[in-house]
């Protein structure tokens, strides 16, 4: 089968199909701090009105040095997560070193672009190392990539830009960190239906990967209630 790269219509209807499929569900979140990088999402799986599962993963640690968020449809996501686990490891044994967050996100860009005609519907953020400096990379259906100190998915975005662009801060510390991205995490979860029940945070620093306990994330709910009462 050929396709016609200039049909214009084509592609817009692809676009406006891929785009309202990868809204239905969920807010994660990555932000760059003074010293670290910060990953956070909720664990609510929605499948249209209905809440499917309420304790989902949509965080994942590729390498101790990178993370992974996804948004969209649950089997298109995962398959990619996998892809990104494989190809990250073959990485590492052929080169010797590990790979930087830059080169898993060109990774995961070519093979969204690939299949655009045929898309998957997900959307993702790649947060990491890269030599020297901490990045955040976001992904969408078609493979554009879009590098910035902050990025957020999923139907649950406009809540926390809007918190971000108002509070954010990149030169605090890693506690200051966690607690605004729980802070923008919690906004969404409170007033975007297809997110919410609970959330997972994880940090990357220069020494590894980190994620929060139970406890630790039961402190940051408390202080989040203890503030709006």
């Amino acid at each position: 089968m050929k396709y016609d790269f200039n049909n214009t219509d084509k592609l817009d209807k692809i676009k406006e199909e891929v785009y309202d499929k990868a809204y239905k569900g969920t807010s994660t979140i990555a932000a760059i701090f003074n010293d670290c990088v910060i990953v956070g999402t909720d664990t609510r799986v929605s499948a249209g009105y209905f809440i499917a599962h309420k304790k989902g993963r949509k965080l994942f640690s590729i390498t101790p040095k990178i993370a992974m968020t996804i948004a969209g449809l649950v089997a298109d996501a995962q398959s990619l997560v996998d892809v990104l686990k494989y190809n990250s490891k073959l990485y590492e044994l052929k080169q010797n070193k590990s790979m930087s967050a830059k080169s898993a996100a060109r990774l995961l860009s070519l093979i969204l672009h690939k299949n655009r005609f045929y898309p998957l519907y997900t959307e993702l953020i790649i947060a990491g190392l890269d030599k020297n400096c901490f990045s955040v990379y976001r992904l969408d259906p078609l493979g554009s990539l879009i590098n910035a100190d902050y990025a957020a998915t999923g139907s649950g975005t406009p809540y926390m830009i809007g918190f971000m662009e108002d509070n954010y801060k990149k030169n605090i510390d890693k506690n200051a960190g966690i607690k605004m991205i729980s802070k923008a995490l919690l906004s969404a979860m409170r007033r975007d239906m297809g997110s919410g029940n609970d959330f997972d945070i994880l940090v990357i620093d220069k020494n590894g990967t980190y994620e929060l306990s139970r406890e630790e994330k039961d402190s940051l709910l408390q202080a989040s209630l203890d503030i709006s009462t």
